[in-house]
């Protein structure tokens, strides 16, 4: 669909990495290789505040040899040397290991968030909050902290990431009276258990959550059925937004006759609509390594979000090369949008999303395409 807002409101040169956690923190030199995939809230004073990812890259990984990575360590950033001759690196994102039973990688950047103030409707940078950035500080989250997703419930701030290390892909909640100071508070799903959306209320007082496990294996619905074996949207429900308990209802998952949605997940924290809870989600085309990356959404039932009320088949959002043109010599993957966020703006939402992995996207999508 075409909207008429629809632009990047910041990007990898938008970035001062001489305020990065990381800055004077080892001899090589680094840059941004994206900023990305916003969470989004809206703060007591009107604004909006954006959870923006830097992915913070080095600038010549390969020396000597062998393939470098960035690790956080208690005694501070380090570089970690791979033999060349034992890596993948086909992938700009990261590097397969060769020579194991299973799959290993390691990232070639490493991610922490920016918080930056947005105008009420999206349009404006008011303040990029570098003294609140949220980085590192343990050995599960040593490669970096990834995708944060905001959600505010009884005007409490929760912020779900991905926390990635040796150790586990683990997903980790933070929290804040304000929106803009958060506050570590704990591992909440374990081992790659990723894109978990809070939603945005309770429901008879209890949290609800969209999570995405992954795996290896999945076992084949029956012959005809109209839905396909592989990643989907399930759902948990917790007491205290710590403990979470998997729903027995399934959620949403791939139709079978599409590969545009062969493998999918969660977008933006489902918000409550006069309709039901409106949720935005990633559905992905296999192609080349990374696949196509489009935004869909589904509205559920209020009472119980297993059961989906009504879902749009055809994409809402797409990755837009007009908008990356300027960025041309930046780009690494194509195809991509990746939507992170959403905040009511009247009679229309603001979304935000990651474009090609590499900046932020803000659209204005009016309330009316969402109904009946």
């Amino acid at each position: 669909m075409d909207f008429a807002v629809d632009h990047l409101i910041f990007g990898p040169d938008d970035v001062d990495l001489g305020r990065s956690p990381l800055a004077r923190a080892f001899d090589a030199e680094t840059y941004v290789l994206g900023a990305f995939n916003p969470g989004l809230t809206r703060l007591e004073n009107g604004n909006l505040l954006m959870m923006v990812r830097v992915a913070e890259a080095l600038r010549e990984p390969i020396a000597d040899g062998h393939v470098r990575a960035i690790r956080w360590t208690e005694g501070g950033y380090r570089l970690d040397a791979w033999p060349l001759d034992l890596c993948d690196t086909a992938d700009p994102r990261k590097f397969m290991v060769r020579g194991g039973a299973w799959r290993v990688m390691a990232l070639t950047s490493l991610s922490w968030l920016l918080p930056i103030e947005l105008s009420p409707d999206g349009l404006d940078r008011v303040a990029i909050h570098y003294d609140k950035a949220v980085a590192p500080q343990d050995s599960f989250q040593c490669y970096g902290v990834e995708d944060a997703r905001i959600s505010r419930v009884d005007g409490r701030w929760l912020m779900t990431t991905c926390s990635v290390s040796p150790e586990r892909h683990s997903t980790t909640l933070y929290s804040s009276t304000n929106g803009i100071d958060w506050r570590f508070e704990d591992i909440v799903l374990d081992h790659q258990n990723k894109d978990m959306l809070i939603f945005e209320g309770r429901i008879d007082g209890r949290y609800w959550a969209q999570t995405r496990p992954l795996g290896d294996l999945y076992f084949a619905y029956p012959p005809g059925s109209e839905w396909r074996a592989g990643p989907s949207i399930n759902l948990a429900t917790s007491p205290d937004a710590l403990h979470w308990k998997p729903h027995l209802a399934p959620g949403i998952r791939p139709h079978a006759d599409t590969l545009a949605t062969a493998r999918i997940g969660g977008g933006a924290p489902p918000i409550l609509t006069d309709d039901g809870w409106l949720t935005l989600w990633h559905g992905v085309e296999p192609k080349e390594i990374v696949g196509i990356y489009r935004t869909y959404w589904s509205l559920l039932d209020r009472r119980d979000p297993s059961k989906i009320l009504r879902t749009g088949h055809q994409p809402l959002i797409e990755a837009n090369a007009g908008l990356t043109r300027p960025l041309e010599d930046r780009l690494y993957v194509r195809d991509v949008v990746f939507t992170t966020g959403i905040a009511d703006g009247g009679d229309h939402y603001v979304v935000a999303s990651g474009e090609a992995d590499l900046a932020c996207r803000i659209t204005h999508i009016p309330k009316s395409v969402f109904a009946a």
